[in-house]
C-alpha cells in the first residue's frame, strides 16, 4: 500500500513542476561599444647603406717541408732450390676395365594382390565391449 501512495505523491510532485512555467531570464542591458582613436602612422626609416665586409687577412704560406731520401734497401740472395727430379708422362689413353661376365639372379615373383585374404570386419560389437549411451549400433542388413 505504502508504494502505491509514494508512486502517486511523486507523480503529482511532477506533474506541479511541469505545470509550473520556467522562470524567465533577467534582461541584461547592452552597452555601447567604444570607438577608438585610429592608430598614428609609424615612420619611413631610410634605406640603409650597403657596406662590403673588409677583405680576410691572408695567411702566409709556409714551404713544405722536405722528406729526407734514404738508401735503397739491399736485395738478400735466395739460396738456389734443388732440382725436382722428372716423372714418366702419363699415358694418352686410359686403360679399359674387364666387364663382369656373370649376371645377376632373375627377381623373385610376386603373386597378386586378389590372392591375399582380407580380414573380415564384424557388424555387432562383442559382448566384452561395453555401449555408449547415444550411440546407436550400426543397423543390420
Amino acid at each position: 500500500m505504502r508504494d502505491i501512495w509514494t508512486t502517486r505523491i511523486k507523480s503529482a510532485a511532477a506533474r506541479h513542476l511541469l505545470d509550473t512555467p520556467a522562470p524567465a531570464a533577467p534582461v541584461v542591458p547592452t552597452l555601447p561599444k567604444p570607438t577608438l582613436p585610429p592608430l598614428p602612422s609609424l615612420p619611413t626609416l631610410p634605406p640603409l647603406p650597403t657596406t662590403q665586409a673588409p677583405p680576410l687577412p691572408t695567411l702566409p704560406t709556409t714551404p713544405k717541408p722536405t722528406l729526407p731520401t734514404l738508401p735503397p734497401l739491399p736485395t738478400p740472395q735466395l739460396p738456389s732450390l734443388p732440382t725436382l727430379p722428372t716423372f714418366p708422362p702419363f699415358p694418352s689413353t686410359q686403360p679399359t676395365l674387364p666387364k663382369p661376365t656373370t649376371a645377376l639372379p632373375p627377381l623373385p615373383t610376386l603373386p597378386p594382390l586378389s590372392s591375399i585374404p582380407l580380414p573380415t570386419i564384424p557388424k555387432t560389437l562383442p559382448s566384452g565391449i561395453p555401449s555408449f549411451p547415444g550411440l546407436s549400433p550400426p543397423p543390420s542388413n
